[in-house]
């Protein structure tokens, strides 16, 4: 067992043991908050988190598929959002954190947020779509896959009126979006890359999420997608059924891709963009004060968020380079090949956005909010 493995495994016994002592939440804010863990951290921290739960007048769960600490790999904020609204409701909410796909992940959260099970959730937009189907629209392809186009849309008014209403519809109320990264072509170790141009797409078995409308993009470049449920995606892509995938760099890396990985190609066509989302029944129950101030820490984690992306993005790329994964960033005119085989001005996405939007005309209010310079900056692949 190499030096880092047996560092691990002694992390993983001592977390383990200061839980069963003092409670997950204590350690898992203890072990993300520093690499060396004193008992006594870990107490003081449980104890301030009982006095805060204890003295809190309204508790909130947020679940998460990612572990405390991932945000230095992968923008997730947790931590930060946990805080924000903690403290800018002035303690009158107490955030239990349930990270790590500790209540499950992706759509299996938005059903629980749906139900009222739990309050908030972590999801990405495309496993939100079959509870929230015109969120889908931001996975046309090339039209606001790149991160300022993304920010600039949903945080427009253009966007919270037309889209945020349908949403709240069906019983949700988007917290805040995250901004990670465009989706990215990843080919498996054995296919050769790197990917360049769409012709290359050819015939490659390529994993895709429960969007339809993703689907429909990579059959468009001549790929033929293949739905695989995330937690099956790695041993898919390690014993070949699927041939590539598709999230962020960030999220390759977090989920512990870079060892079966050989290229990665940054197509900017999708965001791969996360919401948490919260139960609205509840938050309309909420004293108007306090559903303030969870709306301020909502805005002020996802600037936090924009600022985190760069760092991000460069820590994930350093790791999976040292397991030999090589990135590629396409000309702008093998890009503009990506864009004139599957982009949104084709007429196959005309029926989607229609349907989606509720009319062409609103997708093109969309699409002018996306290419407006908002009130927030954020860095692009």
């Amino acid at each position: 067992m190499s030096k880092s493995n047996d560092l691990k495994s002694i992390a993983r016994r001592r977390f383990f043991s200061l839980s069963a002592k003092y409670g997950v939440t204590a350690a898992t804010i203890g072990f993300a908050s520093s690499m060396m863990v004193t008992e006594e951290a870990v107490a003081a921290i449980s104890k301030e988190e009982r006095e805060l739960e204890k003295n809190a007048k309204h508790t909130m769960v947020i679940a998460t598929a990612y572990p405390l600490g991932a945000s230095r790999s992968y923008p997730i904020m947790q931590m930060d959002l946990k805080e924000n609204i903690q403290n800018m409701t002035q303690r009158q909410v107490y955030v239990k954190l349930a990270p790590g796909g500790q209540l499950g992940a992706g759509g299996a959260l938005a059903q629980k947020v749906q139900q009222g099970t739990i309050q908030c959730a972590q999801h990405s937009l495309a496993n939100f779509a079959p509870f929230a189907p015109v969120v889908d629209l931001i996975n046309v392809p090339y039209w606001c896959g790149e991160n300022q186009k993304f920010t600039n849309l949903v945080n427009s008014s253009t966007w919270k009126e037309e889209v945020n209403p349908k949403v709240e519809a069906k019983g949700f109320l988007p917290l805040l979006y995250i901004n990670i990264d465009p989706r990215v072509v990843a080919l498996r170790r054995g296919m050769e890359g790197p990917i360049k141009t769409p012709d290359q797409m050819e015939g490659i078995k390529f994993r895709v999420p429960g969007s339809k409308i993703l689907q429909q993009f990579y059959r468009l470049l001549g790929a033929n997608p293949t739905p695989v449920a995330w937690g099956e995606t790695p041993s898919a892509i390690k014993q070949g059924v699927a041939d590539a995938l598709d999230p962020s760099v960030e999220a390759l890396n977090v989920f512990g891709f870079k060892d079966v990985l050989s290229h990665v190609t940054f197509i900017r066509s999708v965001p791969d963009a996360q919401v948490y989302s919260v139960n609205i029944e509840w938050f309309k129950a909420l004293p108007s004060v306090v559903q303030d101030g969870i709306l301020f820490a909502a805005e002020v984690t996802a600037q936090q968020n924009l600022a985190k992306v760069p760092g991000a993005r460069s820590y994930a790329m350093a790791e999976m380079a040292k397991s030999g994964v090589k990135f590629y960033s396409p000309t702008p005119a093998e890009l503009q090949q990506w864009v004139d085989k599957a982009g949104h001005q084709l007429p196959v996405w005309d029926d989607t956005k229609i349907e989606l939007a509720g009319s062409m005309e609103t997708f093109d209010k969309l699409l002018d909010a996306a290419n407006t310079q908002g009130k927030y900056y954020v860095h692009d692949v």
